[in-house]
């Protein structure tokens, strides 16, 4: 596939998850490779992706006739076969793809796929689950996003509490030790917001801090508090 502006994406594993990605990415515009051993799962995004292929990604001659290192992100999406997931990464690695995006199945799978070389490891069981017990706690958590084991952001629709006042008013900051880091109004996102800026119906206050504080903020305006 000849080089574009745009990047070019091969997302490698067309269950569930991978074929997600693949189709997001394709209806965002993007180039994008599907890869999968079974025929069948690669027919049945054939028609939705710029290009789809069967083949054996643990087997390296497959990878470099597709010519997987001119790619700019490699998505390793293999789902029960840890051991294919892991010498496809290592196999991407030696072949020199400039950016590896592999799907952990648990703790000790991700650790192995970091140290053979992928550059960002996500578990989407794991996060989602996280973000739904959020949602649980918070119907106005709109989205919540690890960062780290002690770091993450949220975002939280205004409560009735929150609209009208601004952000001194709030003092998120001093109450709960997080910061809003923007606030989300429609299509149009005011960064670094100053504390004279005051939250209007359906706004969406992006906010980072601790995992134990961020979970304070939640629940007390989940529960009407000011």
């Amino acid at each position: 596939m000849p080089r574009s502006p745009k990047q070019q994406f091969a997302v490698i594993g067309m269950g569930r998850f991978g074929s997600s990605v693949a189709l997001t990415l394709s209806k965002l515009g993007y180039e994008v490779l599907a890869i999968d051993a079974d025929g069948a799962r690669v027919q049945a995004v054939a028609n939705r992706v710029t290009h789809a292929v069967a083949a054996d990604t643990t087997d390296e001659e497959a990878l470099r006739a597709l010519g997987i290192r001119n790619f700019d992100v490699v998505v390793v999406a293999i789902g029960q076969d840890i051991q294919a997931s892991i010498l496809t990464t290592l196999i991407l690695k030696e072949l020199g793809v400039p950016r590896i995006i592999a799907k952990a199945q648990n703790e000790l799978h991700g650790k192995v796929l970091s140290k053979i070389g992928a550059d960002k490891v996500i578990f989407p069981e794991r996060d989602m689950g996280q973000r739904v017990a959020h949602s649980l706690i918070s119907p106005n958590l709109v989205d919540f996003i690890e960062l780290t084991d002690d770091y993450s952001i949220a975002e939280l629709e205004a409560t009735p509490a929150m609209i009208g006042r601004n952000l001194k008013q709030l003092d998120i900051r001093a109450r709960f030790r997080c910061s809003v880091m923007a606030i989300k109004t429609g299509d149009r996102m005011n960064i670094a917001p100053n504390a004279e800026d005051a939250i209007r119906e359906g706004d969406v206050l992006v906010i980072v801090g601790r995992n134990g504080d961020l979970g304070k903020l939640e629940r007390h305006f989940a529960a009407g508090g000011k």
